[in-house]
């Protein structure tokens, strides 16, 4: 068994790395392996589900601050006038994702509701970048799932624990590895491409307007997505983190806790207190 990102890495030396998380998973839970497969293809079902049920549907939600996002930057990256490649598509999913969360659907808290867009649109860009299986696709969830389980032990993934940190920025950190094993790195370009992720996001506020999980929460689903490629090529391109992958998750969670209370998802700080930001949560609470 592990405690760490470390110990993580040292077990994958003699299996591979999701093989000792699902083994990990077993044990814990004392599901036999079809049992655990199963239930990480019911989630991985939910995530596609998420990911595409706005692209052009926009979702209903109060204050429908978000409604259309998807659709929005779907049919942009569709008009071949982007300067970010395939990467709109990645973001119109992440968009599709936190406006089914903000309109009361069914998503996968990967680690968090606020987060969900995260790892769904990550992981089907790279299955389609690498032509990858169904099986790849779910070791490289397995993967994410136990980085984000040893984050939650040694540190939170929190918003209002971490800040915005501890929620987009760990949900970036367990896709950036879910890619790298999907694209056949090591375990310890995993452990990099977590740590490099973090480290790209350290400090993240949380501040949603009108204390709602909308905005900024989904433009940081979108761009936290696409940090967790930048990081995972990072990492498969062989940079080292420097810093240990443990050692990132503990300043993280050293400074989530630093955050003053109006940084930490109350909507008493950042844009949550802008003029616009206070004018949209009077509108919303005080017809």
């Amino acid at each position: 068994m592990y405690t760490n990102i470390r110990q993580l890495v040292e077990c994958a030396q003699e299996m591979p790395l999701h093989e000792v998380i699902l083994l990990a998973e077993q044990q814990l839970t004392g599901a036999d392996r079809q049992q655990v497969m199963q239930a990480f293809e019911h989630r991985w079902q939910v995530m596609q589900a998420s990911a595409h049920r706005a692209l052009e549907t926009p979702q209903n939600m109060v204050g429908n601050l978000i409604s259309g996002q998807a659709k929005t930057q779907y049919h942009y990256s569709k008009n071949g006038g982007f300067l970010g490649g395939d990467t709109n598509a990645m973001m119109a999913m992440a968009f599709s994702s936190s406006e089914v969360n903000a309109g009361m659907g069914r998503i996968c808290a990967a680690p968090t509701a606020g987060a969900c867009g995260i790892l769904p649109a990550v992981l089907l860009t790279a299955k389609q970048r690498l032509d990858a299986s169904e099986q790849t696709v779910l070791q490289g969830l397995i993967v994410a799932s136990g980085i984000g389980a040893v984050i939650t032990k040694n540190a939170t993934v929190s918003g209002a624990e971490g800040g915005c940190q501890a929620e987009c920025g760990v949900a970036a950190a367990m896709a950036a590895a879910a890619a790298v094993y999907m694209a056949g790195g090591t375990a310890q370009m995993c452990a990099d491409a977590c740590a490099i992720a973090l480290m790209n996001c350290m400090g993240l506020i949380c501040d949603p307007i009108a204390g709602l999980v909308q905005l900024p929460c989904s433009f940081r689903n979108a761009s936290q997505s696409v940090n967790a490629l930048a990081s995972a090529d990072m990492a498969l391109a062989g940079q080292s983190s420097v810093i240990p992958a443990d050692e990132v998750i503990e300043s993280m969670y050293r400074v989530g806790k630093k955050l003053p209370m109006e940084f930490r998802e109350t909507a008493l700080g950042g844009i949550a207190t802008s003029p616009t930001g206070k004018a949209i949560a009077n509108r919303l609470y005080n017809k």
